[in-house]
């Protein structure tokens, strides 16, 4: 299965906010098994939205948009969604008995809080208001951290592949000096490797298989030269 992570937000492309949502989604999307392959940040604009959630939703499995919900004049992301579906937003019987239920008289609640697209599946929204949705492969979650990762789990049994194995060498030498190392470790065994520099070099095996990846460790570490902290 694989997945595209949209998030939602002037404040993000700003850098007021952290995209801690986009982290959080891609850690737990990965311990699922599931590919994440695309992670876009879009402005609170309908076009936008509509645009890069059309685009995703033809080339992946599914495409979780979080952020942007709610009734208030930049929270148009269910609008946005509704435009690449090709639906019109109304009213969902089910979110507006889930609010009432929690507290929310009708008068409580502004214009436009329990709209979805037309044909939507209504996602309970147990620790804020706004409801998500899930329609067609695209899931709607709120921006807010604690929201969106409560939703998250009431549908995560929905997101599930193939499960992957990861072990980390530490090299003390250059980048540059450890390709024929790298490329020697991919053709013995049959996992890859992610290579991220920095005081030390970090190659990251991955597998689906769990005893090649630690044999393809072992091997590894005893070819590269380690940090001492690492012997």
């Amino acid at each position: 299965m694989n997945v595209a992570i949209v998030t939602v937000g002037d404040e993000l492309l700003a850098g007021q906010t952290t995209n801690t949502n986009a982290t959080w989604l891609s850690e737990r999307l990965t311990e699922r098994g599931v590919s994440v392959e695309r992670v876009t940040t879009v402005p609170d604009r309908i076009g936008d939205i509509a645009r890069v959630v059309n685009e995703y939703r033809a080339e992946y499995d599914a495409v979780i948009v979080t952020g942007g919900l709610g009734p208030t004049h930049d929270d148009v992301t269910m609008e946005g969604v509704a435009a690449a579906l090709g639906r019109s937003l109304e009213e969902h019987a089910d979110a507006l008995a889930w609010l009432e239920a929690d507290g929310y008289s009708r008068a409580d609640l502004t214009a436009g809080t329990a709209d979805l697209p037309a044909g939507a599946r209504p996602l309970h929204n147990e620790t804020g208001v706004a409801p998500g949705a899930v329609l067609e492969g695209v899931y709607v979650l709120p921006g807010v951290p604690s929201e969106m990762r409560a939703m998250f789990e009431s549908v995560a049994d929905e997101f599930s592949g193939t499960q992957t194995y990861r072990a980390v060498v530490v090299a003390d030498e250059p980048e540059s000096a450890l390709l024929d190392r790298v490329a020697t470790v991919r053709e013995r065994f049959e996992i890859t490797v992610g290579s991220y520099p920095g005081e030390s070099v970090r190659l990251a095996l991955e597998g689906t298989d769990e005893e090649t990846v630690s044999e393809a460790e072992a091997w590894l570490r005893e070819r590269v030269e380690q940090p001492s902290g690492d012997r």
